[in-house]
C-alpha cells in the first residue's frame, strides 16, 4: 500500500469538482449570459416576424396595431441591450454576453436610426383613417412598410442575436476564433437575401401604389 497518496487520487474523485466554486461561477456566468441573449434574440426575432407582416395589413387599422405592437417590442429589444453590460457587471467573473451583443448592436443602432423614424410614419400615416378604421390599407403606405430600410436592419439584428447564442454559450471565443469568422460570413450572406428580397418586395408593392396613377393618365379625357 503507497503512503501518503491523496485519497482523491485513489478514490476516483476528483479534486475540482463540479460542486467547487470556481465551477459554479463559471455555470452561473453561462447561465446568465445565455439568458440574456436568448432574451436578446427572442425580442428581435418577435420583431423580423412582425415587420414581416406589415404589408400584408388588410385595413389601415390593421396596420396602425401593428405598427405599434412592432414599435413597442423594438424599445423592448433596446431595453435589453442596455440590460446586457448592466447583468454582466453585476454578476461576478468573466461574462460573454457584451462580446455576443455586440454584433446585434450594430444592425439594432440603424434600427433606432433609421429604421423606427420611417416606422413612425407608417403608423401615423395609419392613424390619419381612425374615423374610417375599416378603410383598406392604402398601396403606398404597404410599400413604405415594406420598404428595405425598415424590414432589413430589423431582421438581421435577430439573426445576428441568434447567432451569439454560442458566443454566450462559451463554444466560440471572440476575438480571432475561425468559427466566429464562419458565423460573420453567413450574417453577411443572410443580410444580402434578406436586403434583395426586401427591396424586390418594396418595389412589388410600389408598382401596385403607382398603378391607379399611370391607368388615369392613359385614359383619354373625353371633350364636348
Amino acid at each position: 500500500m503507497l503512503v501518503g497518496a491523496p485519497y482523491g487520487f485513489w478514490s476516483g474523485h476528483n479534486p475540482v469538482s463540479r460542486s467547487s466554486p470556481w465551477v459554479n461561477a463559471v455555470d452561473v456566468n453561462t447561465a446568465v449570459d445565455l439568458t440574456l441573449i436568448g432574451a436578446l434574440a427572442g425580442v428581435w426575432l418577435a420583431a423580423g416576424l412582425l415587420v414581416e407582416t406589415l404589408p400584408a395589413s388588410r385595413t389601415a387599422l390593421e396596420l396602425r396595431r401593428r405598427a405599434v405592437l412592432l414599435s413597442t417590442v423594438i424599445a423592448l429589444g433596446a431595453a435589453v441591450f442596455v440590460a446586457v453590460p448592466i447583468v454582466a457587471a453585476l454578476v461576478p467573473g468573466q461574462s460573454a454576453a457584451p462580446s455576443a451583443a455586440l454584433l446585434p448592436a450594430v444592425p439594432a443602432l440603424f434600427v433606432l436610426l433609421i429604421s423606427v423614424r420611417r416606422l413612425t410614419r407608417v403608423r401615423q400615416g395609419a392613424g390619419a383613417f381612425v374615423a374610417a378604421p375599416h378603410t383598406p390599407a392604402p398601396p403606398a403606405l404597404r410599400a413604405v412598410a415594406a420598404h428595405p430600410l425598415i424590414t432589413t436592419p430589423v431582421q438581421v439584428t435577430g439573426l445576428a442575436a441568434l447567432v451569439g447564442l454560442p458566443i454566450a454559450a462559451g463554444f466560440v471565443r471572440l476575438p480571432g476564433a475561425s468559427v466566429a469568422g464562419i458565423l460573420i460570413s453567413v450574417v453577411g450572406a443572410a443580410v444580402l437575401v434578406i436586403g434583395i428580397r426586401a427591396a424586390i418586395r418594396h418595389s412589388r408593392l410600389s408598382l401596385l401604389a403607382l398603378a391607379p396613377i399611370r391607368s388615369t393618365r392613359r385614359t383619354p379625357v373625353r371633350t364636348r
